[in-house]
């Protein structure tokens, strides 16, 4: 529903940045790695890219600094037992490349790091997206000792 939004930082919590955009505050949940990239000192506009979470109970909206940790985000919360809270922890712990090499190379001890992944989640991550993980970007590699 929402693609992005844009606008100033009017308030950051361990896992909470809220952004009011045309006089609305509205309070996206993000990753460690996306509070690091966001500023509250300055004065600028920020962009956040996000996902509506619809529940019976709630609606809980996610945003992140890039659209390359959306879509990881997504493809971790398509997988059975993988809810929001797990999807952020993961990508809290790894960004979305270093992820997609943990997946490609069945690294279930880099995963099992974030907080709440025990190693069957893990293996079952593993195993359901090793197949749509197609590549994975050559400059990570090249900084990377595998």
């Amino acid at each position: 529903m929402f693609y992005s939004l844009t606008g100033k930082i009017i308030h950051k919590s361990e896992q909470t940045v809220a952004i009011s955009c045309g006089g609305v505050g509205f309070k996206c949940f993000t990753t460690r790695n996306t509070l690091s990239k966001l500023s509250l000192n300055n004065n600028s506009d920020v962009t956040v890219f996000t996902h509506l979470n619809v529940r019976e109970d709630a609606l809980d909206l996610f945003g992140f600094a890039t659209e390359e940790e959306l879509e990881a985000f997504k493809m971790l919360i398509g997988v059975s037992g993988v809810g929001p809270k797990a999807a952020l922890a993961i990508l809290s712990e790894l960004s979305p490349d270093a992820f997609a090499v943990a997946v490609a190379s069945g690294d279930t001890k880099a995963i099992t790091a974030a907080n709440g992944v025990g190693p069957k989640l893990a293996a079952r991550l593993i195993t359901e997206l090793k197949d749509k993980i197609v590549t994975i970007p050559t400059e990570y590699l090249a900084t990377k000792d595998l």
